[in-house]
């Protein structure tokens, strides 16, 4: 047989295409890629994320990073190819409060603090103050230039709201404002894992941060130094959450909810502006800076003596230590009483300045506990807790045995 000729050429034929099918074998079990489910209603630039990997936690008691992280995770900071638009829906599903996984998504805001082409509050000079032929820019006291297009035109939002939300109990926004050099996927999801510490926290609350400066050194508030800026943001921020969790009728219930502000870092300063002219005082449940007090003392020590205003939280470290000190005499001047040591509550009107590790950078994961947001969330009385369904009915199995 041999011999044949066409014999021959037909063992090579099939030889060839074996290998071919070898070679196009998947490596590595499942593509992490099914780990985005959709596009946003209507075409939007925002990506929905229903997570499956402990980089956000669905229920309480994983906490664990991954090892590493799916790159199309990660790439939910950036605009997907067009070539890629064909796989996402138009439509969000509807789910019951029970039913939805975590969800997070990224979407375009027109009152997000970017872009901004007012004027700088301190200074009155125009925001961008740069130019070099077509491309406009701003040029930093220090003389480095961020460039428009590249720093200052992200106008997207993160959002997260963790499984078996429910907007009909009472729940509360965490607004987080990130510090330099951040941006929303890589450093805010991935490393400082604030969607996963929603969801960990067991407590009724979803996320909401925009991006400030992309990558850069600068704590800019944009938007938000414009009276009503953060008002006009959390009205747009409901319809948002509401498409989100696929119910338009809870979008009243999330215009409503209490807000606590986080800055961490030179999130310090759209913090103390919205605290000051931002038009949300009846809402602020509460302020926390994580390692952020540089400045703006005055700000923080107004809204600290309003009448009914939330409580007040600055965990810091070494490289805040001066400003705490500051407000800390700022308010024992004004009669002002505060605390060192976090209880377990923070009450209405309180005050507490702890000093916690000394790094800075992992201060979002490692503060005055592991997980700072979780734990925060714990404290904050008049919340209610999410009820983990399938927990709840094998309660009610073990009752009816």
């Amino acid at each position: 047989m041999l011999r044949n000729p066409h014999y021959v050429f037909s063992l090579i034929v099939a030889f060839t295409l074996g290998f071919v099918a070898v070679l196009a074998m998947p490596v590595g079990g499942p593509d992490t890629r099914d780990t985005i489910a959709m596009r946003s209603p209507g075409g939007s630039s925002g990506h929905s994320v229903h997570y499956k990997t402990p980089i956000v936690v669905a229920s309480r008691g994983v906490t664990a990073e991954p090892a590493r992280v799916p790159a199309r995770q990660v790439a939910i900071a950036s605009p997907l190819p067009e070539a890629e638009d064909t796989r996402y829906t138009n439509q969000t599903p509807a789910y019951s409060k029970w039913s939805f996984p975590s969800l997070t998504k990224l979407v375009s805001m027109s009152s997000s603090p970017f872009p901004y082409k007012g004027l700088v509050p301190r200074t009155k000079r125009p925001f961008l103050n740069f130019r070099n032929g077509g491309r406009v820019g701003r040029k930093t006291g220090k003389g480095r230039v961020y460039w428009a297009d590249k720093t200052y035109s992200d106008s997207r939002v993160l959002l997260h709201i963790p499984r078996g939300f429910d907007s009909g109990k009472p729940a509360v926004i965490v607004l987080f404002f990130h510090g330099h050099g951040a941006t929303l996927a890589r450093d805010v999801v991935a490393r400082q894992r604030l969607p996963a510490q929603i969801s960990d926290s067991g407590i009724n609350a979803v996320l909401v941060a925009p991006q400030f400066a992309v990558d850069a050194r600068d704590s800019s508030a944009g938007n938000f130094w414009k009276p009503g800026g953060t008002r006009r943001f959390l009205d747009e921020v409901a319809p948002q959450l509401a498409r989100l969790i696929g119910d338009p009728t809870t979008k009243d219930n999330f215009a409503r909810l209490p807000v606590v502000i986080v800055g961490y870092s030179g999130g310090y300063v759209p913090t103390a502006w919205s605290l000051a002219n931002g038009g949300i005082g009846d809402r602020v449940k509460g302020v926390v800076l994580l390692d952020g007090l540089y400045g703006e003392l005055n700000r923080f020590a107004k809204w600290i003596e309003r009448d009914n205003a939330g409580f007040f939280l600055s965990a810091y470290a070494t490289s805040t230590t001066k400003g705490n000190t500051a407000l800390k005499g700022i308010l024992k001047k004004r009669g002002i009483a505060y605390s060192t040591k976090l209880g377990p509550t923070l009450k209405p009107n309180s005050v507490t300045f702890v000093r916690a590790v000394k790094g800075h950078r992992d201060y979002v994961t490692r503060a005055w506990a592991d997980n700072p947001i979780s734990d925060l969330l714990a404290r904050i009385p008049g919340t209610a807790h999410r009820i983990d369904p399938a927990r709840s009915a094998l309660l009610e199995t073990a009752r009816r045995n």
